[in-house]
């Protein structure tokens, strides 16, 4: 039996993120310290840094709070002592766990969802690797039934937090008994580079680390806020494929990205959203902050408020790119402040950006609580 489609929502969230902040100010400075004998690339640092539109992120590897001397991944690390691939999976595979669980188990207790409804898990990761994975790890420790079907979703860039969302909705929508649990867990900090070059130091000023989860099924009644979930696109833009490369190298992942990324976004992804929505309104905005210069072009050619963009650029502004992950934060610092405020239902739209280039989005609708059986009908009405 299937889902109406109109039904399926997220049902609860969860974040999380290591103990470590990392203050950008400070990170700037131990970084023009590391750069003292390329002043070129230390004004160009201390540019970046300052304009990327991040004050503060996560790490899990506390070296990165070293002053220059002794940060193994500054630029004034040699190749002899910057950590090699081995050592930086070693720390993904030690940390990644805990964080993915403590996520996971947030938004269990936020949807109200036992773990033994999970029908199905998707985990998403693009900064680490090892086997037997994290999904198996999480199903030992949070007590999933063995016999669920498990889904990694490995090494797909940002976009694929969302992506995992719309496959979800997929799977709820062709089985009338599926919860699907959403895990994502990257670790970026720990693929920051010794170098000085621009691309290592642009990668290197707006990347954080954390995990995000959710808990996707049959969404009425409720008596928690929750988003509606609607139709999905997923797209390969054009001739982009160079744009965004992600490599493995000796000493963790080489990320390249091209300073043309927000004008392609900006050219190809207006119609992108037309196909899609149509003429709709769209008053919810949940843009993922790949960079401030994706948020803006997109506030640019969509006429957005600042109101709209605001928890897009909160969330790089307070964690920095998470990858996959940092799609979750945005939805519920939206969430959050649609609860606060007393929002009635209000529709939108959902986007993030991959290598690819891709392009995942989906329509979202928050839907207010409702408190009271009585009250179903209204929440029939406020769907998607």
């Amino acid at each position: 039996m299937k889902h109406s489609q109109s039904s399926i929502a997220i049902l609860g969230i969860g974040t999380a993120v290591p103990p470590h902040l990392v203050d950008q100010a400070d990170t700037a400075r131990r970084l023009v310290d590391a750069l003292s004998d390329k002043p070129d690339s230390a004004r160009w640092g201390r540019r970046i840094f300052k304009q990327c539109g991040v004050q503060s992120r996560y790490t899990c590897e506390p070296n990165l709070l070293a002053e220059a001397a002794e940060c193994r991944y500054l630029p004034s690390a040699s190749p002899e002592t910057a950590p090699s691939t081995a050592e930086r999976m070693g720390i993904y595979k030690r940390e990644s766990v805990p964080l993915g669980l403590h996520a996971a188990r947030q938004a269990l207790a936020d949807g109200e969802v036992d773990a033994a409804e999970i029908t199905h898990l998707i985990t998403v990761s693009c900064t680490g690797q090892f086997l037997p994975g994290m999904d198996a790890a999480i199903i030992y420790q949070l007590g999933l039934a063995p016999t669920i079907t498990r889904i990694p979703l490995n090494f797909l860039g940002c976009a694929a937090g969302l992506k995992a969302i719309g496959l979800s909705r997929q799977i709820v929508s062709n089985d009338n008994n599926a919860n699907v649990l959403v895990v994502c867990v990257e670790l970026c900090t720990l693929h920051i580079q010794p170098s000085g070059d621009k691309e290592s130091l642009f990668a290197a000023s707006f990347f954080g680390d954390g995990a995000s989860a959710c808990v996707i099924g049959e969404g009425k009644p409720h008596h928690k806020p929750i988003f509606a979930l609607g139709e999905e696109r997923s797209v390969l833009l054009p001739e982009c494929a160079e744009e965004m490369v992600w490599e493995v190298g000796n000493h963790g992942f080489d990320l390249y990205l091209s300073p043309h990324i927000p004008k392609l976004i900006g050219e190809f992804i207006p119609a992108e959203v037309k196909q899609l929505c149509g003429d709709e309104a769209l008053d919810l905005w949940a843009i993922h902050p790949g960079g401030k210069g994706i948020i803006d072009i997109l506030q640019n050619k969509f006429e957005l408020t600042d109101v709209q963009t605001s928890h897009s650029l909160g969330v790089l502004r307070d964690y920095g790119n998470v990858s996959s992950a940092t799609i979750l934060f945005v939805l519920n610092a939206m969430r959050s402040h649609l609860q606060e405020t007393g929002s009635e239902r209000v529709g939108g739209i959902a986007l993030a950006f991959g290598p690819g280039l891709t392009a995942e989005m989906i329509k979202i609708a928050y839907v207010p609580a409702v408190l009271t059986g009585d009250q179903e009908q209204m929440a029939d009405e406020a769907y998607v």
